[in-house]
Parts: C-alpha cells; sequence; structure tokens
C-alpha cells in the first residue's frame, strides 16, 4: 500500500473520530445543559418530555380559567375527591376489595371485571349519576378506603355540573383539533395536543385565549416499552404552576337568580324560548335562560338546545308597537288627543284587529294598551319606512347592542357575548309600500328582534332614550386576584341618534297604562307594581299557525331596578298567555331577592 493512500485514509478515519467527537460532546450538553430547558411554550424541558414517552396519565384537572358569576360563584370547574382506578397486573385478592366495592357502590365481582379490562385510568362513575358524572367521596371516607396498588382518590374536576341547564352563554367545550391545527400555524404553539378541549359557543368560545391557560394538573404511571404497567411504580401527579394562569372570568350573572328562573321554566313547562333580566341601571345581564336546556356534557351539534335563543332573533308582534309609538311621536305624525277609530277591521291588505268587532274610538295611548292593530297599522302608513327603521335602531333594534371593545387589551376585537343576531326591520327598505309598513306596524312581515333587544329596548327607554350595551362579563382577573382587565359599562349609540326623553318618559307611562287597563292586567297580580308590553306574533312551523307570546317591561315602576323580556314561542292559537305569567313571576323572583 502506497504512503499516498495510507495518508488518506487516516485522515478519514480521524475526519469519523472528529464526527463522533462532535456527537457525544451534543449529547453531554443536551444531557447537562439543554434537558432542563423549556423547550416549549409552556415550560416543558427535554428531560420532562422523555419521561413523559415512558408514562400513561389521567387528566385531573385542564388547567383551563375559570367563569364566575356576578357574586364569585364558580360555575366551571368543581373539584371532588374521586377514585381512579389505574391498569395493574395483578389485581388484589377479593378479601382486600369488600370495603372498596361497598364505598363504591358496586360488588366485588363487577368491580374485578372492570379492573381487569382496563387499559387506561378510569375515573368511577356516581352510581345512578347522570352520564360521566365522577364519583365524589367526602375526606372522611376516602381516608377510610384501603390502600391498594392501581386505586387512587385524587382531586378530580369535572367542567360542569350535572344536568341540563338554561345558561347557553356559558357555553362547552370540545375537541377540535381543526382549531388546534390553527393555532399551532397561527400562533406557533406546537406542543398544544390534538385532544385539548377547547371552546365551541358562549363564553368558552368567545374567550378561549383568555381560558386556555398552560397546563393542567394529571396522575400519571409508568410502562414499560410495550405500554403494559410497571409493578410497584405507583403514580405521580405533574402539575404546572404558575402565580397568574389560569385566569378568571367574572360575569354580570347572578347564579342563584338564573336556576330559580331556569326552575320557574320548568314549573310552568315552557320549553321553548327566553327569559332575559338586565339590571336596569346598567343594563348588566343579570339572568338569560334559554329553552329547551342544554347539557354541556352531551351536545348533539345537529340539534338547537345549545344555541342561545335569547340572543337569536324571533317575530315580535306588539311588542314592536313601542317602536312604532315613539316614531309617530317623534316624527309628529299625530297629534295629542288625536282619536282613532277601530271596527274590527282595518278596511285593506287583509289586516284586522285582534278583538272582535273593534276597540271604538281610542287615543294613542288606548290603542297601545289594548295593543290594537288598526290604530298601529294607520301610523305604519302615515310613517316613512326609512323613519320605522331610524326609530328602530335609535332604540337598538336591528343592530348588534351587546358590550363591544374593537381592539381588547390592543390587540382583536372582543365581543363576549356569543350567537348575537342584529334582527331585522324590513328586508328591503326601498319596496317597503303602504302594506308592507302597515304589517312591520304590528311587528310581523319582516320584523326581528332578539330578547336581548327587547329588554334593553326597555333599558332604553329607562334611560331616557340612551341606548346601552348589556355586558356578560365585568372583570378578567389572574390566578392571585389582581385585576387583568375591567370591562366597564358602555353604551351603544345609533349613527341615527336617539328619541328625546319626553318621547322616553311618554313610552314608559303607556306601558304602565299596559298593566293597570289594559292587555296585562294579569301583570297586577305581581308584588311589585310592574309596566310593560304584551305581544303576540303568528308564525307558520311545520305547516302549522302557531303563535310566539311575549311580554317585556320593568319594575317597579317608581324605582325601576330590572328590566325583563321573556319570549314563549310556538304556542297553539288561543292558548293562554304565558309569557304574561312568566314575566309576572320572574318578577316576583326578583323581588324576593330584594
Amino acid at each position: 500500500m502506497s504512503l499516498l493512500r495510507k495518508k488518506r485514509i487516516f485522515y478519514l478515519l480521524l475526519s469519523f473520530a472528529a464526527v463522533l467527537a462532535l456527537f457525544a460532546l451534543r449529547i453531554a450538553w443536551i444531557q447537562v445543559a439543554s434537558a432542563f430547558k423549556a423547550v416549549t411554550v409552556s415550560g416543558k424541558t427535554i428531560n420532562e418530555l422523555a419521561v413523559r414517552q415512558r408514562e400513561e396519565s389521567i387528566e385531573l384537572d385542564p388547567g383551563r380559567g375559570h367563569i364566575l358569576d356576578r357574586n364569585g360563584k364558580v360555575l366551571t370547574g368543581e373539584i371532588g375527591w374521586t377514585p381512579i382506578l389505574f391498569p395493574i397486573r395483578q389485581l388484589p385478592a377479593a378479601d382486600q376489595l369488600t370495603g372498596l366495592a361497598a364505598a363504591l357502590g358496586t360488588t366485588i365481582p363487577e368491580l374485578q371485571k372492570k379492573w381487569e379490562q382496563l387499559e387506561r385510568p378510569y375515573v368511577w362513575p356516581k352510581p345512578g349519576g347522570e352520564p360521566g358524572e365522577p364519583l365524589r367521596l367526602n375526606e372522611e371516607t376516602a381516608r377510610t378506603l384501603p390502600r391498594l396498588e392501581g386505586l387512587e382518590v385524587l382531586p378530580y374536576m369535572t367542567r360542569y355540573g350535572p344536568g341540563e341547564r338554561g345558561n347557553q352563554w356559558l357555553g362547552f367545550v370540545t375537541q377540535r383539533p381543526d382549531v388546534i391545527r390553527k393555532l399551532r400555524e397561527e400562533k406557533h404553539q406546537p406542543d398544544f395536543a390534538l385532544t385539548l378541549q377547547v371552546g365551541a359557543s358562549g363564553l368558552e368560545k368567545t374567550l378561549d385565549n383568555l381560558l386556555r391557560g398552560i397546563g393542567g394538573v394529571r396522575a400519571a404511571y409508568t410502562v414499560d416499552g410495550r405500554k403494559d404497567p410497571l409493578a410497584g411504580m405507583g403514580t405521580r401527579v405533574n402539575a404546572e404552576s404558575s402565580r397568574y394562569y389560569p385566569l378568571q372570568i367574572q360575569t354580570t350573572v347572578d347564579d342563584t337568580l338564573q336556576q330559580k328562573i331556569e326552575g320557574l321554566a320548568k314549573e310552568m313547562n315552557v320549553t321553548d324560548g327566553a327569559v332575559v333580566v338586565l339590571d336596569a341601571k346598567t343594563a348588566d345581564i343579570v339572568s338569560m335562560v334559554s329553552l329547551p336546556f342544554y347539557d354541556p356534557h352531551h351536545v348533539n351539534p345537529s340539534a338547537d338546545n345549545w344555541s342561545n335563543k335569547a340572543v337569536k332573533s324571533s317575530v315580535p308582534g306588539s311588542i314592536f308597537k313601542t317602536v312604532i309609538a315613539a316614531a309617530a311621536l317623534e316624527e309628529k305624525v299625530t297629534v295629542p288627543g288625536e282619536v282613532f277609530h277601530c271596527s274590527g277591521h282595518y278596511g285593506k291588505y287583509g289586516l284586522s284587529c285582534w278583538k272582535e268587532g273593534g276597540h271604538g274610538d281610542l287615543t294613542l295611548e288606548e290603542g297601545f294598551a289594548h295593543s290594537c292593530n288598526v290604530v298601529f297599522a294607520t301610523l305604519g302608513e302615515r310613517l316613512s319606512a326609512e323613519a320605522i327603521a331610524r326609530t328602530a335602531a335609535k332604540l337598538g333594534l336591528g343592530r348588534s347592542v351587546s358590550w363591544h371593545d374593537p381592539s381588547f387589551l390592543g390587540g382583536d376585537s372582543l365581543r363576549p357575548l356569543d350567537q348575537e343576531e342584529a334582527g331585522a326591520v324590513f328586508s328591503n327598505l326601498a319596496a317597503a309600500d303602504g302594506g308592507v309598513r302597515a304589517q312591520t306596524a304590528i311587528g310581523q312581515r319582516d320584523v326581528l328582534v332578539s330578547p336581548l333587544q327587547a329588554a334593553n329596548l326597555v333599558v332604553t327607554l329607562l334611560h331616557g332614550g340612551q341606548v346601552m350595551a348589556p355586558r356578560l362579563v365585568s372583570e378578567i382577573r389572574y390566578k392571585d386576584g389582581s385585576l387583568l382587565s375591567a370591562l366597564p359599562v358602555q353604551a351603544s349609540p345609533s349613527s341615527a341618534g336617539q328619541i328625546t326623553p319626553q318621547t322616553a318618559q311618554r313610552l314608559l307611562s303607556m306601558m304602565r297604562l299596559v298593566v293597570t287597563d289594559g292587555t296585562g292586567r294579569t301583570v297586577q297580580q305581581a308584588n311589585w307594581p310592574l309596566a310593560g308590553k304584551s305581544g303576540t306574533a303568528e308564525v307558520v312551523k311545520n305547516q302549522k299557525q302557531l303563535n310566539h307570546q311575549w311580554f317585556i317591561g320593568y319594575g317597579p315602576i317608581h324605582q325601576p331596578k330590572y328590566a325583563v323580556a321573556v319570549l314563549v314561542q310556538n304556542r297553539p292559537e288561543g292558548s293562554k298567555h304565558l309569557a304574561a305569567e312568566m314575566f309576572r313571576r320572574t318578577m316576583d323572583i326578583l323581588a324576593a331577592e330584594g
């Protein structure tokens, strides 16, 4: 072999040795320095990620932020001592399971069968409880359970309480791999697991980026290369720790009142509609009940019960006469003391009054109190379509009115209330001839109003014509209680301006007349003196004529505390006006709470 060839081999071997040396140095650096350095946005190190490859675990707490009611009651997150079974190779003897089986509410054979089949940790369910509801043990019972391998009693969190509720504004979380992929791409957060639950509706959705947190609490056990549990290793709890996260979202809702009004709906067998209670001073949402109820643990996307009916638009019927009365006064198409005549028929467009034989001679105030269709169809024809639409906008209709910040904390737009619909007055303003305006004036045709807008209309009148922006969230705080952001009370002005305080006051007086002398006389039985406006809208569903029943109003009349809107949907024609009764009984609940 030539000397030149030997040199080439030597240099090649030397190059291989240098590469191996660099590789060894890199491994040593990773072990000594980089292994303990955070490599993900949530602070996980390479060592932690490597250990997790040798573990199977169960999530005890997702680390998601919590939503509270106005009094600090937590609405999303109930922690309790819960028995959790982990897979093991050898089950305890039957005589060791006697006390455990009794505490779990099962038999020894059933317990053994379940345990033998486990491939992953299993949260023991509450016997006879709702699907997915875990068994909760008090501390004394938890301490008396036998110490067995594969059994742990751990603080386990459920996001929502059991059963169905009418608080669709709260929303629900679910697994959304499409959302996670988008977050990975846009936010550069590659450590977000595709199984991470994110908000799918309600506050859970609109505030998802604030609620997401930085990591949760997991109970893990060690497995071998075939994912079989290693005996004697036990379990360990891994938790992310932060002074500031997860965040706490404080709402304006009083959950005690919310549950009482939900209970009232059940008692009255109202299964379709909504009830909205607003604070008369601030327009804060005190309660918002949507019917039918939903179960946030079991949501069927094809059903509509998870949708918030309180912010969905519906045909308003005669409550829209409030807008027409305001427009008539503002546009001066009627004069004080003008007398209208109702014979029971309008004489054109196929319109008639609901009262057979008519109301005879009556003033604007009397026409409003008795909800006379003839009076308001007459006013509708006198008004231009532009004037009707403009007045509706001044009163917060035909547009979104809930609290909104176009650049929250200097970032993206924020509107906490999910699913809000703007509603409508005319589908085609230019084509609104006399017939369209007459039908619009009695709240039919193309008019759509949500219960939230209807309640806020009453607040607007109580504020002399100033439209307020209903809040659902008042504060966002860090985990330690310090304030991140306060969401101040807002107005929601229209570019068209607002109605005059004189018009607002006159409408409030007319609403009182509805209760004392008109269609709302049954409301006089309430514990507070009240004022309001009833409404019945004709709708067709599945080729069947039905009615939407409304009642909106405020109370007590001398020092108004609350504005309430009640919508009861899809009632048979001629049936009892449940909305008026539900309004009265809701106000009685509010009066009892002071």
